[in-house]
């Protein structure tokens, strides 16, 4: 039978994993007097990273809507598991987005305090973001999918505000308590496989195949939304996220809402539709409702915000309403546009928090009560947090409009009436994007304000490939959406062809080419 899936005769994924993983090992393991020399270690690791992602994006078949450059070995095949990875155009600028920040964090961290520490912890998150995204065996994905909590908890703990304690026990909190009941559903979809074929496997592909009652299929898929929602966050499952991003130092704060928030809506794009298709129709008005309302609220919660990295924060959980309403509108642009939007999202917020950070480090705070007039004394700090904001608001030409534009125009095909309210969430972001602005950068710079010194040329050259990216994804998007597209349409033909016989699930055995997608055994054809 005819499928896309395709391997690679050179180990991108295995060296994807391994390099920031003996990064890690590597900066622990140097002298405590060698701190500086761990910092230039995991930067090293991290741009050899970069670079592998970058030459995997070349070799990426755009029009192959399949999984690309899996890798497939026994592990614990008593238990039915096995080490199965692979890239497609979901994945692929999620892999690539985690390679982009993780040394821009490196090189803009002004963690000078167990730089050892800081450094092997950055670079094993870095290490399990990469595995959960490339992971295609649903153990192996919850296993890197929980160890991202342990580099994160610590990260927060050990280097951010007053409150940092109580913020990283209530994400660690939110999120394990997900996880497990993940893992439920998790060993409850192979045991109903194994009943079924008398086959024991967590192989995603194979899984698809599983048959479901009505009602076993919705709480399943409550069951895997619930870990992702928490991790995205999504309405109402997001209090974790304020505290934590307020508390977290900035570069901890980048990785946080730049990729783990990422890595919770990829998984319900990922896990959700591909094993329950049907009853993601059925739960999707639902989702969209949730949707919704995270965007409205967020956006009206982040107008009252007086510190600037909460209103981020809320502000982002307005952005995971878009690609939760983009998910779950199961169209065409609109599924596309939620990738999209990740990825835009990632590199805005990541950018917000760099600037931030390099705020803070100016004048000691991020209340906005105590900024003013800083596009005097910092005219290109204020011209970068402008693109920025902008992007985030999303203007034409820039990376935050082609997603949200997607989104809104695809959801307004199948939903209208959540489209209709969704568009008030772009108002929202004006209005308070543009009120912190004017209360951080314009007026008269008075006191410690008028001697903050504006970015220096290393700083500059740090977020220079942020700013790069957001202008780019705005004016030229199509190299993006044509490596997205096909296995978002692969994702799309599998829910339409079950939506048309509830009664049968369809797995990858029966989409043949048209979906590039091939069960585990077919793999190895």
């Amino acid at each position: 039978m005819a499928h896309f899936t395709t391997s690679s005769s050179f180990p991108y994924i295995v060296l994807l994993l391994l390099v920031p993983l003996l990064g890690s090992l590597a900066a622990v393991l140097l002298p405590k007097k060698h701190s500086e020399t761990a910092r230039w270690v995991g930067i090293g690791a991290s741009v050899v990273t970069l670079g592998l992602v970058i030459a995997m994006t070349i070799a990426f078949q755009t029009t192959n809507g399949g999984y690309q450059f899996v890798s497939q070995h026994s592990w614990a095949s008593e238990l039915g598991i096995s080490w199965i990875s692979g890239i497609d155009g979901i994945s692929l600028f999620m892999v690539g987005l985690t390679a982009l920040i993780t040394p821009i964090v490196l090189l803009g961290a002004s963690e000078k305090k167990r730089t050892k520490s800081y450094v092997a912890w950055m670079l094993l998150l870095e290490f399990a973001c990469i595995g959960s995204f490339v992971s295609m065996d649903l153990i192996l994905f919850f296993l890197f999918f929980e160890l991202t909590l342990i580099p994160s908890y610590f990260l927060i703990v050990g280097w951010g505000g007053p409150k940092r304690a109580a913020a990283a026990t209530k994400f660690f909190i939110y999120t394990f308590a997900g996880s497990t009941v993940m893992l439920v559903g998790i060993l409850y979809v192979a045991y109903q496989h194994h009943q079924q074929t008398n086959q024991l496997t967590f192989s995603l592909l194979d899984l698809m195949a599983t048959r479901y009652s009505g009602v076993a299929g919705v709480l399943l898929l409550v069951a895997f939304t619930i870990g992702f929602a928490i991790k995205a966050p999504v309405f109402p499952f997001h209090t974790w996220s304020p505290d934590t991003y307020g508390e977290a130092a900035a570069g901890t704060s980048m990785m946080l809402a730049a990729i783990l928030a990422k890595l919770g809506a990829y998984g319900m794009i990922r896990f959700d539709l591909s094993l329950f298709p049907h009853a993601s129709s059925v739960v999707a008005p639902v989702m969209l409702t949730l949707a919704t309302i995270g965007i409205i609220y967020g956006a009206i919660v982040a107008c009252a915000q007086k510190d600037l990295k909460r209103l981020v924060a809320y502000s982002s959980l307005a952005q995971m309403g878009f690609i939760v309403l983009g998910t779950f509108a199961l169209s065409e642009q609109s599924l596309t546009g939620a990738v999209f939007l990740m990825l835009s999202h990632g590199i805005i917020t990541a950018a917000f928090f760099l600037l931030i950070g390099w705020i803070a480090q100016r004048r000691g705070t991020w209340q906005l009560d105590e900024l003013k007039g800083l596009q005097g004394p910092a005219p290109i700090l204020a011209a970068l947090f402008t693109v920025v904001m902008l992007a985030s608001i999303g203007l034409p030409g820039l990376a935050g409009f082609v997603g949200e534009y997607l989104i809104l125009i695809g959801t307004f095909v199948t939903h209208q009436w959540w489209a209709l309210v969704a568009t008030f969430g772009v108002v929202f972001a004006a209005i308070y994007l543009l009120w912190a602005y004017q209360r951080s950068f314009q007026g008269k710079a008075e006191g410690a304000n008028a001697s903050v010194k504006d970015l220096t040329m290393a700083e500059r050259a740090i977020v220079a490939p942020l700013i790069l990216l957001i202008v780019l994804l705005g004016v030229f998007p199509k190299p993006f959406l044509d490596r997205i597209t096909p296995s978002v349409d692969r994702t799309l033909n599998q829910i339409t062809i079950v939506n048309c016989n509830p009664h049968l699930v369809c797995g990858s055995n029966l989409l043949g080419g048209h979906t590039g997608m091939g069960t585990q055994s077919e793999m190895g054809k």
